[in-house]
């Protein structure tokens, strides 16, 4: 089962609707479907809330160490707590995605992520579940990280608030530790719309030479 959700961002106003910021989209709205509300926690430099859960007592974490120093809070935490690194599921914004795409798997290496980085190099492992949220990518390495701290198009913003919505529906299968049903719900591709039906032809009429 999973019991640290951790979303990855930056805290401040100036970051709070940027695309880095995806991590934190996700466990707010996390937060909202549990009735909880995350509080400044000092001992593990971040915000936090603990809920009950059917198999036991859950935490979610949003650190406030800025990106590259994530892994702080969540091995404080989760050392404190004797949560083990396979019961944490991290969520991020994801470059290789497009918006509107999420993707669940566990271990993997950080791929240039400042946040999974320090994770990685706190916890002493890359075995922990991350949940990938898809922002896209501008196309040049050398703008990723104006782009990663830019917001959304609209659309964009759109698309990545439905893959959240969609990823949410599996949280109660994460926290059962049901993970190929979270798995299937999560990778799920919407219904493609049917074709519309094309009407039959015009019988001609008699004596229509055309």
């Amino acid at each position: 089962m999973i019991r640290l959700f951790v979303g990855l961002g930056n805290p401040g106003t100036e970051y709070e609707a940027t695309r880095h910021n995806a991590g934190f989209w996700w466990l707010d709205t996390l937060a909202a479907k549990l009735g909880t509300r995350l509080v400044p926690e000092r001992g593990y430099q971040a915000l936090a809330a603990r809920v009950t859960a059917p198999a036991g007592p859950v935490w979610l974490l949003e650190p406030m160490t800025f990106m590259n120093r994530s892994g702080f809070s969540v091995a404080t935490l989760a050392r404190f707590f004797k949560i083990e690194p396979q019961q944490i599921l991290v969520v991020h914004d994801e470059l290789d995605l497009l918006p509107g795409q999420a993707k669940l798997k566990f271990g993997g290496s950080a791929a240039g992520h400042n946040g999974l980085k320090d994770i990685h190099a706190m916890l002493g492992t890359l075995d922990f579940w991350r949940l990938r949220l898809g922002i896209g990518h501008p196309g040049v390495k050398a703008e990723v990280v104006n782009y990663v701290l830019k917001r959304p198009s609209p659309d964009d913003r759109e698309a990545i608030a439905k893959a959240i919505d969609q990823s949410l529906q599996a949280s109660e299968w994460l926290m059962a530790g049901e993970m190929n049903q979270a798995l299937a719900r999560i990778h799920a591709q919407p219904p493609r719309p049917k074709p519309p039906r094309r009407a039959p032809p015009l019988d001609s009429e008699p004596g229509d030479d055309s």
